[in-house]
């Protein structure tokens, strides 16, 4: 999955202090010097959102901040700089307040921005971007483009979610179409830095990006995805009004956008992916082993080293492989495990033929999950989601799916992205698996929820803990059975597999960033443990290659909710209530797993005792 959200790195130990009282999100407070000190506390997070909101366009306009659509953040030197400066700034500027001044309720915010900060910081040694509103993935200043990231994907995806409603949203696109040129160049500028720097990507994960850049800008403006919102003028839109800036959008395409893209192709094929580097572990890079635990715990938001997580996964995987072996048996299927994943990949019974046929499929399984969500939430949120195809250009070095979230100010819902790209790679018996972790009761519900928080200030609605945010997808897939899903024994297998899928990734990613291994080591283990396609499987090998780290937080995240739901059911007994204990992991938003297993027993501690 891939969302478009914010994190940040926080230790497990630090959150051990914080009582239950902590954890309320409203700002008020009791009057006095307290709530003097939380109004200040309140104001500085207000004016340091707006500014860092404003340094990144491409973030407001992902969150719905208005304002902010005719730009892209200046990436040039200069503003780079300017954004490391104000990182400073932010952070010198937090340290005027004092921890304890402040109300109990605001204890928690300062710590989080706190940590926000800080670990922006120390990302700038490694040269992630100075954004304290971090993406789930940091993005590397050295290594802008990927092949799962960069402008050749995001800034269509950018345009695509801007409003285009009016003829005034439309001149917004056409000054963003104008102004995307040089924000192209200054990409270019930052790969031949990273050159310099002896920071580049792996060469065999980038083997789809040329063509990524050329599918962007095809002869026919209009066929480009980064016009796409052309084919869209809203029912009633005035008729002179829409040739009119069509025109305009097709002659700025043509004159300026299309040959940025050519120059950026150019660069790529001709200078840059020659010069990419053999070597697949990130502690190839300089300063790489260092770099590589600094993901870990940023990602995992616990202590765990790269070797603990490794003995985490090989034990999950000998764990999930057992409970395979049982749904094989129930098939009645008398080949052995490999046998059986082959006739999975293979059968056409489990296979659409039609990339529309894929995408309906998707479509009811999500229309069936959703009336069942009341029996697993006491609150669910206002913001509906989308079923939508991954665009063509970068599908086939996409994942099977992912979600992004919608923007409740701006009106615009969340969207379960598809890939309908190489109809033989996608299953049918993952799919409902695959909903559940993307949509319903998945990112979808705790995303939403976040966005929807009273009281809470606005970074907190946006923050994504990747471990939080992640772990509690993996976790929302296993909710299927309790919602009339995996009745088929193929299903059931197929959510096995994409917990198995998990469970390899803390074994593989350590693999490969920190003990040696192979790529190819990494493609036979996860072929040897899960019934996944060589396509998935190649792309999500990939994936890990080229974002060390992020993957470990799925199933860390995971296990952490689950064992906190069986210690919630074994001291609560006939007391236990799903739907409440979901409202309670999910109340806060995200979190560190360490202040999500304060709270929780805490709230635990209050259900045995009787609290309503």
């Amino acid at each position: 999955m891939r969302i478009m959200f914010f994190s940040a790195m926080a230790g497990a130990a630090v959150w051990l202090m914080y009582p239950a009282i902590v954890l309320a999100q409203a700002a008020g407070t009791t009057g006095g010097a307290p709530a003097e000190a939380a109004r200040k506390f309140r104001t500085y997070l207000e004016e340091d959102w707006k500014r860092w909101i404003a340094e990144y366009p491409e973030t407001a306009t992902a969150v719905g901040y208005p304002g902010q659509n005719r730009r892209w953040t200046d990436d040039s030197a200069q503003g780079i700089e300017k954004r490391k400066q104000h990182l400073h700034e932010s952070h010198a500027r937090l340290k005027t307040f004092s921890h304890d001044a402040l109300p109990a309720n605001e204890q928690l915010n300062y710590d989080l921005y706190r940590e926000l900060l800080e670990t922006a910081e120390e990302g700038l040694k490694y040269g992630d971007e100075p954004n304290p509103l971090r993406n789930v993935v940091p993005r590397n200043l050295w290594m802008p483009v990927l092949q799962i990231g960069g402008i050749q994907q995001e800034a269509a995806s950018t345009i695509a979610s801007m409003p285009h409603l009016s003829a005034s949203d439309y001149e917004d696109i056409l000054a963003r179409l104008e102004t995307l040129p040089k924000a192209v160049d200054q990409q270019i500028a930052l790969l031949q830095e990273g050159l310099k720097s002896g920071y580049t990507p792996p060469k065999i994960a980038l083997r789809d990006v040329p063509k990524q850049i050329a599918d962007l800008v095809p002869p026919d403006p209009l066929a480009s995805a980064l016009l796409q919102s052309f084919h869209e003028f809203p029912a009633g839109f005035p008729e002179a009004e829409r040739a009119r800036l069509t025109e305009r959008a097709k002659t700025i395409y043509a004159s300026a956008v299309a040959p940025a893209f050519q120059r950026l192709h150019d660069f790529f094929t001709q200078s840059y992916l020659p010069a990419c580097r053999e070597t697949i572990a990130g502690a190839a890079l300089p300063d790489g082993a260092q770099t590589y635990a600094f993901r870990v715990r940023w990602q995992t938001t616990t202590n765990l080293t790269p070797q603990q997580i490794h003995e985490i996964g090989l034990v999950e995987v000998k764990r999930i492989r057992a409970e395979m072996d049982k749904v094989i048996a129930s098939t009645g299927f008398s080949g052995s495990f490999h046998d059986f994943t082959e006739f999975l990949r293979t059968d056409p019974r489990f296979y659409y033929d039609k990339a529309e046929d894929l995408v309906n499929g998707y479509r009811i399984i999500a229309k069936k999950a959703d009336p069942q969500l009341a029996h697993l939430f006491g609150k669910l949120p206002r913001l509906p989601y989308g079923v939508t195809p991954i665009p063509e250009f970068k599908a086939p070095s996409q994942t099977t799916a992912y979600y992004e979230p919608g923007a409740p100010s701006a009106g615009r819902p969340g969207q379960y992205f598809v890939n309908t790209y190489n109809l033989q790679a996608r299953p049918k018996w993952e799919m409902e698996a695959l909903s559940m972790h993307e949509a319903v009761p998945g990112h979808h519900i705790q995303i939403a929820l976040a966005q929807e928080l009273g009281g809470a200030p606005e970074f907190r609605k946006h923050v994504g803990y990747s471990a939080f945010v992640e772990g509690w997808a993996l976790y929302a897939e296993s909710l299927g059975e309790e919602m009339g899903f995996y009745t088929d024994p193929y299903s059931k297998f197929g959510q096995l597999t994409y917990e198995m899928w998990r469970a390899v990734r803390l074994v593989v990613d350590t693999g490969m960033h920190a003990m040696g291994w192979t790529r190819q080591q990494a493609i036979d283990f996860f072929r040897e443990n899960t019934g996944k396609t060589d396509q998935d499987i190649t792309v999500e090998v990939d994936r890990y290659i080229v974002w060390p780290g992020q993957a470990l937080a799925y199933k860390i995240g995971q296990m952490k909710i689950r064992e906190l739901r069986r210690e919630a059911e074994a001291k609560l007994g006939a007391k236990f209530d799903v739907r409440k204990f979901h409202d309670a992991v999910l109340e806060q938003g995200a979190v560190p797993l360490g202040l999500l297993e304060k709270h929780m027993k805490g709230w635990i501690a209050a259900q045995a005792a009787g609290a309503k």
